[in-house]
């Protein structure tokens, strides 16, 4: 067992199993952004509901929510799935952005509130009220009304617990852990134990890292006493590590100390430096073929600058002047951290539907976050391929938001594979009559090939709204409908033109879909479609990416 594998097990090993229960049914509608796990994350039995919260990226099979319709109820007025009123609150629906102090500021209107849980990949928390009667005015308000939670509208059912398990014994403010639980959000940079030290350093002495990456990345950070813990959570939880992007999630850990084997990117022990990377089964020098690493990294392996971490600017982050300042400025990191980096480039994508998935379409929607060399299918694993991207960087991003996603009624898994490259072997005819194999090396289409070309990519997650841009003035609404009727994917049910100069040769706009589901299959499908006019020379190809709006 892996350094990583042995540390997600053991956070989670009283984890139980979970509950066989019915699904939401096929046709059932949810919530706009949402898909049925997410929306049936609400039934859980009383330990497991908290064990999901706790899940770096576990899925909740659940027997139906009620958080849609508030009663608990369905609509024939069958009783046998109504929840029974509970002090905890069931939140989902929520913004990558907010953190427990935001869901406090919003709810504390209807009662005292005792504890708060995040799950920071699953956009949902639960919430202990005082009492139920100030459970029920927050559920019965939230059934009859919008309740926005920094921004955007939250929805709420009660919980199956009747009190939320604390990791530690969080009633007292003396007690906690001092190990933590980071969850790290957007992570469009590399995330190392370098990285960490430097961002948690400062504010308290930290002892030992571990970074694992099951489903997204999380890291275990082990400071010298529980009050400094307690002060790096209070000041780091919801800071973003780089402007924009690596946002830290934080609760605190179950293990009350970690076990580190050895010294490097992904784990390290600040007290035993004598802890070198292990050596395993070392052959005979190879000569390298492109040197020792890239030219674009510098002797310190960031480059020319190191970005400062701005601490949030609400008060209710802010410690005493003496003990956090409001900007901590982090120093370059002493250690070329990213040179003999273990991660791979390629990622194992499975799950895939059978005749409506091929090369093609993988890149479509991979491309979003990062350039794509080549995808293969494996002959060997039916509905499996591999996707190899520019870096590993690019794999991290797309386990992100990738990960567990529904496409055509299939649910994607996405992790990072053993293959370190692509090799265009077994190529077979895949059922829609395409190659298995295709190189994506010197398409156009990707998105990252430039520093200036990759700056203007807003890293999105998948939602329910399309931003397309590079179509040609003369296209209309009703031709992109059309559009997706011919090629067999939901259409969208709001529609939107930005305003375009008079000189522009190109117009772009945002389209509303019924659910993430049916946009993602759109982007997929359409993503690169190459659009012609009469009488034009060259088409112009229809480019998607996922928008930073929620509805329009």
């Amino acid at each position: 067992m892996s350094l990583v594998e042995e540390y997600a097990e053991g956070e989670y090993e009283r984890a139980p199993k979970r509950l066989k229960t019915a699904e939401v049914e096929e046709g059932e509608e949810l919530e706009e952004g949402e898909d049925s796990d997410s929306a049936s994350a609400g039934l859980l039995g009383d330990e497991e509901e908290e064990e999901e919260a706790r899940r770096p990226g576990g899925k909740s099979r659940a027997r139906w929510s009620a958080s849609k319709y508030g009663s608990g109820r369905k609509d024939n007025g069958d009783e046998t799935h109504r929840i029974a009123p509970s002090p905890v609150v069931h939140v989902r629906g929520l913004c990558e952005s907010v953190v427990e102090a935001d869901l406090v500021e919003a709810l504390e209107k209807f009662g005292n509130i005792c504890y708060v849980m995040m799950m920071p990949f699953k956009r949902q928390a639960l919430v202990e009220f005082e009492d139920v009667e100030s459970a029920d005015r927050c559920v019965a308000c939230g059934s009859n009304e919008a309740v926005y939670i920094a921004g955007q509208q939250a929805y709420f059912n009660y919980s199956t617990s009747k009190r939320i398990t604390r990791p530690t014994n969080a009633d007292d403010p003396n007690s906690g852990n001092k190990v933590l639980l980071l969850s790290i959000q957007n992570p469009l940079y590399p995330i190392t134990t370098d990285v960490l030290y430097t961002v948690c350093n400062p504010i308290g002495n930290v002892l030992r890292i571990v970074i694992f990456k099951r489903n997204g990345i999380q890291a275990m950070v082990e400071f010298e006493s529980v009050q400094n813990a307690q002060k790096a959570k209070a000041a780091l939880n919801g800071a973003d590590i780089y402007a924009g992007c690596c946002t830290l999630k934080i609760e605190y850990a179950r293990p009350s100390r970690l076990n580190v084997i050895r010294n490097d990117n992904d784990s390290w022990d600040y007290t035993k430096p004598f802890l070198v990377r292990r050596e395993r089964g070392k052959g005979r020098q190879r000569q390298a073929i492109l040197g020792e690493h890239p030219s674009s990294y510098s002797n310190n392996g960031y480059g020319s600058h190191c970005p400062l971490l701005p601490l949030p600017s609400n008060n209710r982050f802010k410690r005493s002047s003496h003990e956090v300042p409001d900007v901590v400025a982090y120093p370059l990191p002493q250690t070329s951290s990213y040179i003999g980096h273990s991660s791979s480039s390629v990622a194992m994508v499975s799950g895939l539907h059978p005749t409506k998935m091929n090369c093609t379409r993988i890149f479509n929607l991979f491309c979003l976050y990062g350039n794509i060399e080549k995808v293969k299918f494996m002959k060997s694993v039916p509905g499996t391929a591999l996707v190899e991207m520019g870096d590993e960087y690019a794999v991290d991003r797309a386990i992100t938001h990738l990960n567990s996603i529904k496409v055509f009624s299939k649910r994607l898994n996405v992790c990072v594979s053993k293959q370190h490259a692509v090799i265009p072997s077994q190529v077979f005819e895949l059922e829609d009559g395409s190659s298995s194999y295709k190189d994506f090396a010197m398409t156009r289409n990707n998105r990252f090939t430039s520093a200036g070309q990759a700056s203007k990519n807003i890293i999105q997650p998948p939602s329910c709204v399309l931003h397309f841009y590079n179509v040609p003035p003369c296209i209309t609404e009703d031709d992109l409908l059309r559009l997706c009727t011919e090629h067999d994917v939901p259409g969208f049910i709001k529609f939107k033109m930005f305003d375009a100069k008079p000189s522009s040769k190109t117009i772009s706009g945002l389209l509303e879909f019924d659910s993430k589901t049916h946009a993602v299959e759109a982007l997929t499908v359409l993503n690169h479609y190459q659009i012609r006019i009469p009488n034009g020379s060259n088409p112009y190809t229809l480019k998607l990416c996922f928008s930073t709006s929620s509805h329009l």
